[in-house]
């Protein structure tokens, strides 16, 4: 079973299409609920209607990665939403999800592929972060059906 352990969305870009660019500095908000719209995203995301059948309409981490980052790269103080995925989880092995069909709470995804983690993860996260997450990076996906997810308690 998927757990929902915390839920973030931000309202703009801070790494994507910034290629030679300083990134941005839009927030990472942590929310108790998010509002999941079919083949649009997250209402108040930045992918929020991004393109039509966009792959990354909400993004998914595991919190158990995410734990042996900070302890293997000695990254104690880097907080979950320094990832900017929008779903950290616990309970399941997202890469087994590429490729699948899959609920929470109710709400049906696809599975698109592997967030591979591109050099911005240095800088939002610290040195060897990009090259550590390499196949642990967390999942995209498609929503399928309108919903609302809630962190689990």
């Amino acid at each position: 079973m998927i757990r929902v352990c915390q839920l973030f969305i931000s309202p703009g870009h801070n790494f994507f299409g910034h290629h030679s660019q300083p990134p941005g500095a839009h927030p990472t908000i942590e929310v108790d609920e998010i509002e999941c719209v079919a083949g649009r995203g997250i209402r108040g995301d930045r992918f929020w209607d991004y393109k039509d059948g966009y792959k990354g309409q909400i993004t998914f981490f595991d919190l158990e990665v995410f734990a042996a980052l900070r302890r293997e790269l000695n990254l104690p103080y880097v907080q979950p939403a320094a990832t900017r995925r929008n779903v950290l989880t616990r309970g399941v092995d997202l890469n087994t999800l590429v490729g699948a069909e899959f609920a929470v709470q109710g709400v049906r995804f696809a599975g698109t592929e592997q967030c591979r983690p591109c050099h911005w993860m240095d800088s939002a996260l610290g040195a060897g972060a990009a090259e550590w997450l390499q196949g642990r990076g967390g999942l995209r996906a498609r929503i399928l059906n309108d919903g609302v997810l809630r962190r689990d308690s």
